[in-house]
């Protein structure tokens, strides 16, 4: 459990990771807003309370590893590998600009702190389950964590995925579905409804829980619980709102791949404390 000081600091970061993000999306002049602000927050306890990793060391054997299965969102997952020391925050500033080592979906070959190249959506906790079966058969303790959309979870591939996890005892695998009910075309239960997450993967055999997505102390608790499974992979499903901490942002699905016009910028700015 968090005490006090560290769930102001948690928040305190994922406020300050939010203002990142949307500053580098508005240089940028492209990428996805909604995702990565439904998501920073659960990126933000795994980086900076449930991890094991060594920005001085990114490839160092005994870190457990990370898959951004929903690959648009690295505007988060990058603006957290700048505050850990990765790179340098000043890179933000060529997000999606040639020869960056920032592109629109995460790459293991240019960006320092990327385990695996993602953006193809469906596949990463495929990625996932190899990587914690690797750290199995090579005496590792190291954990792998996974993060997915809720639309995603319309890919067939995602369920072969959970099907070989029971099957291998993976307890070393934790999941997290960022479900914010929004995808590109609008709600997920109408483009095609995946609900009930929670019991499908508990037929699946998965242990499932489930989280407020934005309290990181829920989420915290929920990484620890993972942590403490065995025998089983973990699901948890962290329930969120697409383009949070903006509220112009907010449950709109037309801000998913929309970065923030030079006027949204200075609003959202304001809104989040940040001039």
């Amino acid at each position: 459990m968090l005490n006090e000081q560290s769930v102001r600091e948690l928040e305190e970061t994922a406020r300050h990771l939010r203002v990142e993000i949307l500053k580098m999306l508005n240089t940028a002049r492209s990428g996805h807003t909604g995702g990565s602000l439904s998501s920073i927050d659960v990126l933000t306890v795994l980086y900076f309370h449930a991890m094991r990793h060594d920005p001085s060391n990114p490839r160092w054997e005994d870190r457990d590893r990370f898959v951004l299965s929903k690959g648009h969102a690295a505007p988060a997952l990058y603006a957290c590998l700048a505050q850990a020391g990765y790179f340098s925050p000043d890179d933000l500033k060529t997000l999606r600009r040639l020869g960056s080592h920032l592109q629109g979906h995460p790459d293991m070959n240019k960006t320092p702190g990327v385990d695996v190249c993602t953006g193809s959506l469906g596949q990463g906790l495929s990625q996932a389950v190899g990587l914690a079966l690797a750290a199995r058969l090579a005496g590792r303790s190291a954990r792998t964590y996974a993060l997915l959309g809720d639309g995603e979870l319309q890919e067939g591939q995602v369920w072969e995925a959970a099907m070989a996890a029971v099957h291998y005892g993976l307890d070393n695998l934790c999941a997290i579905v960022d479900v914010n009910g929004l995808q590109i075309d609008g709600n997920v239960a109408d483009v095609m409804n995946v609900a009930p997450v929670g019991p499908k993967f508990l037929a699946f055999n998965w242990h499932v829980l489930e989280v407020d997505g934005h309290d990181v102390q829920a989420i915290a608790r929920g990484l620890e619980e993972a942590q403490k499974t065995d025998g089983k992979p973990t699901l948890i499903i962290a329930r969120t709102v697409k383009g949070k901490g903006v509220p112009f942002f907010e449950h709109k699905a037309s801000y998913h791949g929309v970065p923030p016009s030079d006027d949204e910028l200075v609003r959202a700015l304001e809104h989040l404390g940040h001039s």
